[in-house]
């Protein structure tokens, strides 16, 4: 699938990848230490390991696998992998536009207009009789613990970010396990 040409950005070819909620995206699994999502990214791309930042006493030491498209001049990475020491793979992060399509029952959820995104969740939700929700920034998404919808600024446009999560050690929600490089202010990273 591409990214579709809009306001002067590039096309962009991307790989589809499947979710399965509490399971994984694509060929990562949640639980996964850094060596397995290491080697599982590798598929996409080169790999970099940094350590997070430890806002939260009560969360373990965690690192970020930022993955890197082959071919693809130096840029964001397509995919942010999460992985804490307890629990291990909790958090994947696909950019808006590096990163893989995937999909929510059809429904492309990555690099999309959130507006767009909105009204096709809206139209999906009414079809099949589901429900669907918005973060407390606003975005539209599945109603889906597993899923959430970030925004990330693209030029002067804001586009689909989704994160796909499990909870982390001593969080209770997915929101409380959210990584501090993943806070976003109208689609621009706080940490």
């Amino acid at each position: 699938m591409a990214f579709t040409a809009e306001a002067g950005f590039e096309v962009v070819e991307r790989d589809e990848w499947s979710y399965s909620p509490t399971v994984g995206v694509g060929p990562l699994r949640f639980g996964m230490t850094v060596d397995e999502a290491v080697e599982a990214a590798g598929i996409l791309g080169q790999t970099t390991v940094s350590e997070c930042a430890r806002d939260h006493a009560v969360f373990s030491p965690a690192w970020k696998v930022e993955v890197h498209r082959r071919g693809v001049a130096p840029s964001t990475p397509a995919v942010t992998a999460y992985v804490s020491q307890a629990v291990g793979l909790f958090c994947i992060a696909a950019d808006a536009v590096h990163g893989p399509q995937v999909a929510y029952g059809g429904i492309p959820l990555v690099g999309r207009d959130l507006s767009e995104l909105e009204s096709d969740m809206i139209a999906y939700a009414e079809t099949m009789d589901v429900h669907f929700c918005y973060t407390p920034e606003g975005y539209a998404g599945p109603d889906d613990s597993g899923v959430l919808m970030r925004g990330q600024l693209v030029g002067q446009v804001l586009r689909s970010r989704p994160l796909f999560m499990v909870t982390r050690d001593g969080a209770h929600t997915e929101w409380d396990s959210l990584p501090s490089e993943e806070y976003r202010v109208n689609g621009q990273s706080t940490a």
